[in-house]
């Protein structure tokens, strides 16, 4: 590997470690935001539905952003908008605005959802360059990211540490992340050539949409990003509500979450290595069923809060796993990689809110069992990840 691609593959690192960091901290505070803007569930289910806005925008024009202009300004913009987003989340705590809150989220997933389809397409072009498994590693970073922001989350909680002080901190690291990992990110990757215009990720070609191998990568990814989103949106939540934790201890069966999917993540290339993905598919969503079972049915607030390690283990790799299979799966990788990654992020972003409208007539932990539902059906979908054979020898995907 030359220095310049490990130079971009660390910097890649840092994009995935960024928004881990800013979406733990605000959301190890949610019990705190909550209580500053005297939200109900329902209510708190309408501020997080500025994060489903703002994710559907950014998302729907990412993969077309990304074969006009390519990654780099796309992940730029993005996130800025992540690093704007935490700034105004912090004023509209302090102010105790719900409004403000709510237009902080939506900027928070207008970048994610723009960003984070464009990093996940350049991380798989440094995937296929150096011919390693990478993704995995790369949304690993992003676990991390979410395990030190919700130590640091936890901290603040245990020290009456005002929100929006703590969220003006994570501001001022998350534009020095950004400043330093941008300049090592090439221009021109995602870029269609000439000669494939018109059939990029914003417009990919029907026989993409068609491809039923490409559909059931997708529906993996649906049901694992929404088990993770989950998690990231409602645990604090669900384990002060659903099982009457305070709110310290539910930011730290968070943590615990946050750190299973990491060691799931950067454990991951070994057990993809030995077994395969479709064996390590099937594995993590077993797992991730398993938690859910316990966390859902399980009146014992300590077992329910174990039972978060093997829901954080059992969603952590079916996201990266789907999208090394989908830039596998033929040809026009930008489509094929935007398409899966799109559906990831509705998953992610676009579902949990709506968890909370449910959670708000029948409790959180009955509203889980739609995440359970999903999750179960990728036990049954994880041969599609196998795409063995299905690579295309055509022309490569991207310009420069």
């Amino acid at each position: 590997m030359d220095l310049a691609t490990r130079r971009r593959r660390q910097s890649l690192f840092l994009f995935f470690f960024l928004p881990g960091i800013a979406l733990s901290s605000w959301v190890t505070r949610t019990p705190d935001i909550r209580d500053r803007l005297e939200a109900s569930t329902g209510q708190m289910g309408l501020v997080l539905f500025g994060l489903s806005v703002g994710s559907m925008i950014g998302i729907l024009c990412s993969g077309r952003l990304v074969s006009r202009y390519g990654t780099r300004p796309v992940m730029g913009a993005g996130t800025v908008l992540i690093v704007v987003s935490m700034a105004v989340i912090s004023v509209g705590s302090l102010v105790s605005s719900a409004p403000l809150v709510m237009a902080g989220l939506c900027a928070f997933g207008l970048g994610m959802g723009s960003g984070e389809v464009a990093v996940n397409v350049d991380g798989a072009d440094v995937e296929r360059i150096t011919d390693t498994t990478t993704l995995p590693t790369l949304h690993g970073c992003f676990s991390l990211g979410t395990v030190i922001g919700a130590c640091a989350g936890i901290a603040a909680t245990a020290a009456r540490l005002p929100v929006h002080v703590h969220l003006a901190a994570v501001t001022l690291i998350a534009a020095a992340i950004f400043w330093y990992a941008i300049r090592s990110i090439p221009a021109g990757t995602g870029i269609l050539a000439p000669d494939q215009a018109g059939t990029g990720a914003g417009h990919p070609r029907p026989r993409v949409w068609k491809d039923r191998k490409l559909l059931l990568i997708g529906a993996i990814v649906l049901a694992m990003a929404l088990a993770e989103g989950s998690a990231n949106d409602w645990l604090p939540l669900l384990m002060v509500d659903g099982h009457g934790l305070d709110a310290a201890f539910g930011s730290l069966v968070y943590t615990g979450f946050a750190a299973a999917m990491t060691i799931g993540r950067f454990g991951g290339t070994f057990f993809l290595d030995r077994f395969g993905r479709t064996a390590v598919v099937r594995a993590s969503a077993v797992s991730g069923a398993l938690g859910l079972i316990l966390v859902i049915f399980s009146d014992n607030a300590v077992l329910a809060g174990a039972a978060v390690l093997f829901w954080g283990l059992g969603a952590s790799l079916g996201f990266p796993v789907a999208l090394s299979a989908a830039g596998e799966s033929g040809p026009e990788q930008t489509a094929r990689v935007s398409l899966v990654a799109t559906i990831g992020y509705v998953a992610f972003l676009v579902g949990p809110p709506g968890l909370g409208f449910l959670g708000d007539h029948w409790g959180l932990r009955s509203a889980m069992l739609v995440v359970l539902a999903f999750v179960a059906s990728a036990v049954f979908l994880a041969p599609a990840v196998d795409t063995r054979g299905r690579v295309s020898a055509g022309p490569r995907t991207y310009a420069g």
